[in-house]
């Protein structure tokens, strides 16, 4: 996997970490709940069970990442290809399916989405 690539895909595992961070460990304060559109104590707390999951998911996801690129380092370069691309292929579908549903999150839908794509992209692309 080309070092581009990995690199794409490292920063889209950050960025899955940040979610988490967001989601799972922060999300009652009111400014990190308004980033998600809920405006009262009762819309958060209706909502933190599922956001709270969901941050582990995006955790989970970066782990795949980071254990892929951590395979392909120690020679097993197949197994830690497949691996992250499909870590990177999980964050591009979720990305769309968040764009899809709800248009009006698009800038995050293309956070979530843009890096893994361009590891994607830049795996069957450019030369290793």
């Amino acid at each position: 996997m080309p070092i581009v690539a990995q690199l794409f895909a490292l920063l889209a595992a950050a960025i899955h970490v940040w979610f988490f961070v967001l989601e799972s460990l922060l999300f009652g304060r009111p400014g990190v709940a308004a980033r998600f559109g809920l405006r009262t104590p009762e819309q958060v707390e209706a909502v933190r069970p599922m956001a709270f999951n969901q941050g582990f998911y995006n955790l989970f996801l970066a782990v795949g990442i980071a254990a892929g690129v951590a395979q392909m380092a120690g020679g097993a370069e197949v197994a830690g290809r497949s691996i992250v691309l499909f870590a990177c292929l999980c964050m591009v579908w979720a990305g769309i399916v968040l764009l899809v549903s709800s248009p009006r999150m698009a800038r995050a839908a293309i956070l979530q989405l843009g890096p893994p794509l361009l590891a994607i992209v830049a795996t069957f692309v450019l030369p290793r």
